[in-house]
């Protein structure tokens, strides 16, 4: 079955609107676990625009112990220090999660919006990649469906790739639907010919969601923007539920 990993990044982004504490993020995370999300998912990036330093920390008292539960960090792994930033590889190391996901994502991009050009990138990838393996750390990338990018992200020494699924949600209900799902479904085809398993994560939702899920050797999927919406009118513990029912 396809692992349900929740982002609480917008759990986070209301809470930084005003002064305090509130909404906590832990208890959200909580009562995701609480309802069978089977991890917990955070992007912490150098403006602290939502998941900050303090909020990884605090995750990671509560997802580690736990056993059963993965704690997923992901962001850009050339991202410095900056203020109480420590950067992002330092506070990886510091946390050790379960899952490491590496993501192309600047400053200035409002969301991931697109995976490793690999060519470019794969070299200074490498030995990143090796010490967070050799740390225990499972390491994806994100990328996109495209299977020389796919085939360099093996030679790279990736454990995952995870596929990022924005063109297949932009195309729903469109004419292109179907084609855009093949593409990433021959995408995870290949990746899994080479060893590598397959996370995806953008824009899944309740709509969309089981289609993807039918890929073969799906590990997991993250979903955040989505599912807050959706426990704005469901609430959140139901919407935990909804997901998981589409997964199982």
């Amino acid at each position: 079955m396809t692992a349900l990993s929740i982002n609480l990044n917008k759990v986070s982004l209301l809470r930084n609107s005003r002064e305090g504490n509130y909404p906590k993020v832990v208890s959200h995370a909580q009562l995701c676990i609480d309802n069978g999300a089977d991890g917990i998912t955070v992007h912490p990036r150098p403006d602290q625009r939502h998941i900050r330093p303090s909020d990884v920390r605090d995750l990671a008292e509560l997802v580690t112990p736990l056993g059963h539960v993965e704690f997923n960090i992901e962001g850009n792994p050339f991202a410095s220090e900056i203020a109480d930033y420590p950067g992002f590889l330092e506070l990886v190391r510091e946390i050790r999660p379960d899952q490491c996901t590496l993501v192309p994502d600047t400053d200035s991009q409002l969301t991931s919006d697109h995976g490793f050009d690999l060519t470019s990138a794969g070299n200074a990838l490498g030995p990143i990649i090796e010490e967070l393996k050799s740390q225990g750390i499972r390491v994806s990338l994100f990328m996109d469906p495209d299977p020389h990018q796919i085939t360099l992200a093996a030679e790279a020494g990736a454990d995952r790739i995870e596929l990022y699924t924005g063109p297949f949600a932009a195309a729903w209900g469109k004419a292109d639907q179907e084609s855009i799902f093949q593409q990433h479904l021959k995408a995870a085809e290949l990746a899994t010919s080479l060893g590598m398993g397959v996370n995806a994560g953008h824009d899944l939702n309740l709509h969309n969601l089981a289609k993807f899920a039918s890929i073969p050797n799906l590990l997991e999927v993250s979903i955040g923007h989505a599912f807050i919406v959706d426990s704005l009118t469901s609430g959140m513990a139901a919407t935990v539920r909804a997901y998981k029912k589409l997964l199982s």
